[in-house]
């Protein structure tokens, strides 16, 4: 099922000829080569995400996606016409922040009564503490630029990939750049499957704490589902409530993102000018709206079941777009910094993970 160099361009070739025959249809003819070629990507990947060998490695579709993308974008990608470039930056922009807003389904206030204050103070602390290592570390130990710490660390301490994306419109942060971040949430989001449940045995945990350690520290939801699973029903659940409390944080990180980046500039411009500068994201916005709705369980259960597979399939096209804009030089170019500050976080996360968890259960 895979693209091949052979079979994929003909194709492609003979798909942008028909839609740029449709002389009545401007915009179809402008972006839909490109927007075909990448569900076609995040539609391969949501079939290889259900393969169990995959599916037990917890790589779901949007790191498939990427990762499908790259191999395109390195390949056939540069020798298709050049009208498939507008129809892929459009998935990676418009489609990202769309699928970013239908995220919202996924939560809801109920999840946060689920795990109770204990659960949302772990996540809090979590967040806030990776984001913050990420940023002084990324930056000042390991030289690397602001938009790649920023990225690494909002993959690290909210939900990996999905994160990566919402951030990624905030910071401008550069194709290449989202693939590196992406890669750090593959190889020690996997690495964490491993160990954790290697490590089960000796934390001193029942499975409810397990659960709460194991979704507030891990990457991927994908990850952290396979993880309480390997263990049992209750850390399963008490792991993916914790884990989508920590999702439901990204909107105020988004919030409190743009925030920052205007009053960075305080020093050197008027207060009304560093205002206009804030820039609301408005799907973080729209974010908090759905899973809101959600909550009030307004939508039929069908309806939230279908828009939730709309959703991943939205979010893969765009992780399936980035990847084809994303050249390998430049992922050469970043070395192995991005790998040493994702697994300063992978360390924290696991070490000062546990250590936050045991604190806070102690104090209940």
């Amino acid at each position: 099922m895979l693209l091949t160099h052979k079979t994929s361009i003909p194709t492609l070739y003979r798909m942008s000829s028909i839609v740029a025959s449709l002389p009545d249809f401007p915009r179809v003819r402008r972006y839909a080569p490109g927007l075909l070629l990448s569900a076609l990507l995040a539609a391969l990947a949501a079939l290889l995400s259900q393969w169990q060998p995959l599916s037990q490695l917890g790589l779901s579709a949007l790191t498939l996606a990427i990762a499908l993308g790259m191999l395109a974008g390195n390949s056939i990608f540069p020798a298709l016409p050049a009208q498939t470039v507008a129809g892929v930056d459009l998935a990676r922009s418009t489609l990202l922040r769309a699928g970013i807003v239908l995220y919202g389904l996924r939560i809801s206030l109920q999840d946060i009564a689920a795990v109770g204050w204990p659960g949302l103070l772990i996540g809090m602390l979590m967040l806030a503490l990776t984001f913050v290592i990420a940023v002084h570390v990324g930056t000042r130990w390991l030289g690397l630029d602001r938009q790649t710490a920023i990225l690494i660390g909002a993959g690290s301490a909210i939900c990996g990939a999905a994160a990566v994306m919402a951030t990624q419109p905030l910071v401008r942060g550069e194709e290449h750049k989202v693939s590196i971040a992406v890669a750090t949430v593959v190889v020690f989001g996997t690495l964490a499957m491993l160990l954790y449940p290697l490590a089960y045995p000796y934390l001193g945990l029942s499975q409810h704490a397990f659960g709460l350690y194991a979704g507030s520290t891990i990457h991927e939801v994908a990850q952290v589902v396979a993880v309480g699973q390997s263990i049992g029903p209750e850390a399963a659940n008490a792991a993916v409530v914790e884990k989508m409390l920590r999702v439901m944080l990204l909107a105020p990180f988004l919030l409190g993102l743009s925030l920052q980046s205007a009053a960075a500039n305080r020093a050197t411009a008027s207060f009304r000018t560093c205002c206009a500068q804030v820039h609301i994201p408005w799907f973080a916005l729209l974010f908090i709206a759905v899973s809101a709705v959600h909550s009030l369980k307004l939508l039929p259960t069908a309806l939230v079941a279908v828009l939730v597979q709309l959703d991943t399939l939205l979010l893969a096209t765009a992780m399936a777009a980035m990847g084809l804009r994303t050249r390998i030089a430049s992922l050469r170019q970043a070395g192995l910094q991005p790998l040493k500050l994702g697994l300063v976080l992978f360390v924290f996360l696991a070490v000062g993970g546990y250590c936050i968890n045991r604190a806070i259960a102690a104090l209940v």
